[in-house]
């Protein structure tokens, strides 16, 4: 009798899924090698594959010290990991594939388009050599400059050894760090340790159609020599709309917590008005999916911890590094409401009406983002015997994919971990393929108009 081998076709959404859920096994494989470990002993599987997910889903909760418990290999494969889960395994495979002056078929094309949400196929080789350039730079540059502050502390090799590590890890957004149990609070107050790796960590959130179309328009005014204004006129919209809600959520967040944490003593309240605004600002960046803490998070007020989940569900911006449901989502949603405060028909913004179709998949995201965290939230709850503000504050930033953690993290149970492993893995893949499912056309299309029905709401 004859088999008959069917080809399985995989949905762009399926083969973005598949590929972190494959490299979280690899790593948690490699993890497992008692070679990885400082001890020489194999890594429990949990520990293992707790630490693969937070690598590849460029998260930053750790059961575990980085920095003690894994050994030089164990700290290579996870900033490995890290680079390959900023990047995406789909972004790595194109660059290798143009690398090798392969041509990239159609089906590669449209897979590559769908996982950055680009609008087109067209001139894609250029985009993913620009996305691996402009990654090294900007690690590179961070490199250099964290050198700075680690070569005279620690010595020329292991010096360059952490601020590469840590350049990697602040660009990718993952927060995850081999300086100590303490992350970054021993460098609270030195300006160019906090400057570097808050404009790693911006820069990485931007997104990579806003670097470009940044570099590029700054290219063209600077052979007309054009001003600032009209430079930001000729920028895409959006890119016009991730700089200035960018900028809104770093200035607000850093009047919330200089607000919240001005008199608390085991924050800032005993440094300087300089050292508290220097503080702050770190924290509001970092809020927004980076991980990196200069203060301890469970010494962080009620008032800051609360205003800083909403600061971590926003996230980064579309096609970047960070996670979250993106700032031009919110920015969209906020926008829209006030239109209809205002009873006006269209919601726009810099002269361009935003559709439709485009406030229903923000509604779409935030929803279901917002009902996965709270179910992940109420699971935790219910299995670890945790205080509720640490839970939701972890659950949180395991769905932004933040790592920040008031000191719950290497306390979780078994079945704690598993949903927090759930719920970054959600994080990092739940915005991309949300997006890309709402965007499938044809399927579930209605083929009848029903009548309008009356329904009281609010």
């Amino acid at each position: 009798m004859k088999r008959v081998l069917r080809k399985v076709h995989l949905t762009s959404t399926q083969i973005i899924m598949l590929t972190f859920v494959g490299m979280i096994l690899m790593g948690t494989l490699l993890l497992s090698i008692p070679a990885a470990t400082a001890s020489g002993e194999r890594a429990p599987f949990m520990t293992a594959l707790f630490t693969s997910t937070t690598s590849v889903c460029v998260t930053g909760l750790v059961v575990v010290d980085t920095f003690s418990y894994w050994s030089l290999l164990g700290k290579i494969i996870i900033l490995i990991l890290i680079q390959v889960g900023g990047l995406g395994v789909i972004t790595i495979w194109g660059w290798f594939m143009v690398l090798l002056r392969r041509q990239l078929s159609l089906e590669s094309r449209l897979i590559i388009r769908d996982y950055y949400d680009l609008d087109s196929v067209q001139g894609l080789s250029r985009f993913m050599r620009g996305v691996i350039k402009g990654t090294l730079l900007a690690e590179g540059a961070g490199t250099l400059l964290y050198c700075l502050v680690f070569i005279p502390k620690s010595g020329f090799l292991r010096g360059l050894w952490q601020a590469g590590f840590t350049a990697v890890s602040a660009f990718c957004n993952a927060g995850i760090d081999i300086l100590g149990p303490d992350s970054l609070i021993p460098y609270q107050t030195d300006l160019l340790m906090n400057i570097t790796t808050m404009l790693l960590i911006i820069f990485g959130g931007l997104g990579y159609v806003v670097w470009f179309d940044i570099y590029w328009t700054f290219r063209d005014c600077r052979k007309i020599r054009c001003g600032v204004r009209t430079w930001f006129l000729r920028l895409h919209e959006h890119s016009r709309l991730v700089l200035v809600s960018t900028a809104v959520l770093i200035a607000a967040g850093f009047v919330i917590v200089l607000t919240g944490e001005f008199h608390n003593p085991l924050t800032i309240g005993g440094l300087s008005l300089g050292d508290k605004m220097l503080v702050s600002l770190f924290q509001s960046v970092t809020f927004r999916t980076a991980g990196f803490a200069t203060v301890p998070q469970q010494a962080l007020t009620p008032f800051t911890c609360i205003a800083g989940l909403l600061f971590m569900f926003i996230g980064g911006s579309p096609a970047g590094t960070a996670g979250g449901v993106k700032t031009v989502t919110a920015a969209i949603l906020f926008l829209n409401t006030l239109a209809y405060v205002r009873q006006r028909g269209d919601t726009v913004i810099f002269r361009r009406r935003i559709t439709h179709q485009m406030i229903s998949k923000a509604i779409a995201v935030v929803t279901v983002s917002f009902l996965m965290t709270m179910v992940f939230t109420l699971g935790l709850l219910l299995t670890d015997d945790a205080p509720a503000l640490s839970a939701v504050y972890e659950v949180f930033s395991a769905t932004g994919t933040v790592g920040l953690s008031r000191g719950l993290t290497p306390t979780l149970t078994t079945e704690g971990r598993m949903i927090v492993i759930l719920a970054m893995y959600a994080g990092r893949i739940a915005p991309i393929s949300m997006l890309l499912f709402f965007s499938m056309g044809g399927r579930g299309r209605e083929t009848v108009r029903y009548s309008r029905g009356r329904y009281l709401i609010g």
